[in-house]
């Protein structure tokens, strides 16, 4: 579980250490929102640890002559190069007070001397492992909906697991989407199937395994529908999106591993390995590649930065589909 950041003065040096993306970013986000609250004036720097020059890391720290604060937010630290990473662990040993650095790792042998050494000067350490377990996934939703203002019983939440899976960029979605569209306080079983039928399920999803399948009429025609009866166009861009990034996984995935073995290496239930794997026909990763380009210039359009959101949907399932073939 993250840490209230919003509620604590952050840590000098933090670690944000594991392999969930959705979390990391979240404990990011929150540090950034802690000093912001603090000092609006705050100067942010965000940068991936593989475009980090020595020396620069000294300059983004380095008092300011008006004594604002500052985050240095370093994503992607094990790609740090060796002359970086002792100047991290110089800083680390003895930090601004001015000045909030984030390290954001994934765990791994990469990179671990610097974990090591930032956790031996004392950083404050935010662990974002994946959540391999049922219990953890349930305990997500309904954090989830709590977000949003609302409750879950645990029926329901195992209902929306099995509706969505579990990616938990598409559980937060679709909890937040859930949240907004159903009435009264807590969300029981018998909303979350009704919203799943009329709408993520036979829309959302449905869409996204016409598109990758090759089907493009059928998924111009629910995505019509889809629009028509509500559904919000970011869920249905969530959920191409997703379809995408399965499709990348699997098709990365070492050919080594099978049944048990590659379920738990990709942290997905075998009867979806399995639809995925299917899917992957006709896929190469140029093409792959191309598609989910055009999911993340989609998901951008639908949240503001286009005028139709229901072109942008359109003209993103018929560049998913043609690139298909794309090798």
């Amino acid at each position: 579980m993250l840490l209230d950041m919003a509620a604590i003065d952050p840590a000098p040096v933090i670690l944000i250490l594991g392999d969930e993306e959705l979390l990391a970013d979240r404990a990011v986000s929150e540090v950034i929102a802690a000093v912001k609250a603090a000092d609006p004036t705050a100067e942010v720097h965000d940068l991936p640890g593989a475009k980090l020059e020595r020396g620069e890391l000294t300059r983004m720290t380095s008092p300011s002559l008006f004594g604002d604060r500052s985050v240095v937010a370093i994503r992607s630290a094990q790609d740090l190069v060796k002359d970086v990473i002792a100047e991290v662990l110089a800083y680390a040993a003895h930090p601004g007070e001015e000045t909030v650095l984030v390290l954001v790792h994934p765990g791994g042998v990469k990179g671990k001397a610097l974990v090591d050494g930032v956790k031996k000067a004392g950083a404050q350490v935010v662990t974002v492992t994946k959540l391999t377990k049922p219990a953890e996934r349930l305990a997500f939703v309904k954090a989830e909906v709590k977000r949003a203002g609302r409750t879950i019983g645990g029926d329901a939440a195992a209902a929306l697991l099995d509706a969505v899976g579990n990616d938990l960029r598409e559980l937060a979605a679709a909890c937040s989407q859930l949240a907004f569209d159903t009435p009264g306080k807590t969300i029981d079983e018998a909303a979350v199937a009704r919203y799943h039928r009329g709408r993520a399920e036979v829309s959302g999803f449905t869409v996204a395994d016409s598109a990758v399948e090759g089907r493009l009429s059928e998924a111009l025609e629910q995505l019509r529908w889809a629009l028509g009866t509500g559904t919000a166009p970011v869920l249905l861009v969530s959920a191409l999106a997703g379809g995408l990034r399965s499709l990348a996984k699997v098709g990365d995935a070492p050919r080594n591993l099978r049944g048990g073995q590659l379920a738990s290496h990709l942290g997905m239930p075998p009867w979806k390995i399995d639809r995925v794997q299917r899917q992957l026909n006709g896929w190469g990763p140029d093409g792959l590649a191309r598609a989910i380009q055009a999911a993340a210039v989609a998901d951008e359009q639908v949240k503001g930065g286009g005028a139709d959101p229901s072109y942008a949907l359109e003209h993103m399932i018929q560049t998913v589909v043609a690139n298909r073939n794309g090798r």
